[in-house]
């Protein structure tokens, strides 16, 4: 008998060049669902807006982001696959969700106060984020979303309202779970940070050769001479080691602690290795953004797919609240 696969939801904004950060922190870990799961997955545009991006900027990185998830792996044919606003009944749900949602639910975000303290320009649309995404979560079914520790409390405030709905109205809503990705290590930049936007600090993937090898080729180091051994503490050993088998990390791990080590070698080894690495995937990618037509008909039939489940969630809640105007 077979085992009833859980439904897996993740939605990922489209906030401009994919990085070796996000890739080993996300991405490579939510494409892995697909071969496990019923994995619905779409590029997250509505909630991009809450930082007014020009529309030139959004529809492109929205297009990038779809050719770089799919080029990374992601199979429209094991997965559920879209742009947020080709399925536009989401907006709808976070509406009636919002007369369920108390003021004082909203005001507890740690997000939104975490965004606003970091200069963020505050608007509805951020301080209501909560209840689109749990509008995502609860319309197509999701058993399953998978967060970092710092996003928990979104699945929590989700199933608050899911719980307060269906006190009221019945079981209407499947409560979600978080998945909670434990990261084993952050990925560091090339200024030794976490690496993220935000710190300037990162390595693209899809960038050109000249531009990867700039960044990698400014990763920091110490001060150490050559003749001493040199800190394994740094972001420019970490990174190595995302690259390398155990026996090839054993060997940068003796170089380190012996005399004579360059960093500018190292430095050079690592580029070649992030090179080879993603050259598949560098090449797939090309291809996908030479075939726009091809890239839209996949998503047309994705948010096909989740525009089914959508609207049998979304007509039993107008009918549950009395919007359906049957007599």
């Amino acid at each position: 008998m077979s085992k009833i696969k859980k439904r897996v939801l993740s939605g990922i904004q489209p906030s401009g060049n994919l990085h070796l950060g996000n890739y080993f922190g996300m991405m490579s870990k939510m494409i892995n669902y697909q071969e496990r799961n019923d994995l619905f997955c779409f590029i997250a545009d509505y909630h991009a807006l809450t930082s007014n991006p020009s529309p030139k900027i959004l529809s492109l990185n929205t297009f990038n982001a779809v050719c770089d998830f799919l080029a990374l792996g992601l199979n429209p044919d094991k997965t559920t696959f879209w742009v947020q606003s080709d399925v536009p009944e989401v907006t709808e749900l976070s509406w009636i969700l919002s007369s369920q949602t108390s003021v004082g639910l909203m005001d507890r975000s740690t997000t939104y106060k975490d965004k606003i303290a970091k200069g963020l320009k505050s608007n509805m649309g951020l301080y209501s984020y909560p209840i689109l995404m749990a509008a995502d979560i609860l319309l197509f079914k999701s058993n399953l979303v998978p967060v970092g520790k710092d996003q928990k409390q979104h699945i929590e405030m989700a199933r608050d309202i899911a719980n307060r709905f269906n006190a009221r109205y019945g079981d209407v809503f499947i409560l979600p779970d978080p998945d909670i990705v434990k990261e084993t290590q952050i990925i560091p930049g090339v200024d030794g940070q976490k690496m993220s936007k935000s710190y300037n600090n990162t390595i693209p993937i899809f960038g050109n050769d000249k531009e990867i090898r700039k960044k990698i080729m400014g990763i920091i180091t110490d001060n150490a001479s050559i003749n001493e051994p040199k800190n394994k503490e740094t972001p420019l050993f970490h990174l190595y080691c995302l690259f390398a088998d155990k026996s090839e990390q054993q060997i940068l791990s003796e170089k380190y602690d012996a005399p004579g080590l360059r960093y500018g070698d190292i430095k050079l080894e690592l580029f070649e290795k992030i090179m080879d690495y993603f050259a598949p995937y560098r090449k797939e990618r090309a291809i996908l953004q030479s075939k726009p037509d091809y890239i839209k008909d996949i998503l047309m039939l994705g948010a096909k797919k989740a525009k089914t489940v959508a609207l049998e969630v979304l007509d039993k809640v107008r009918s549950t609240v009395g919007i359906s105007f049957n007599l």
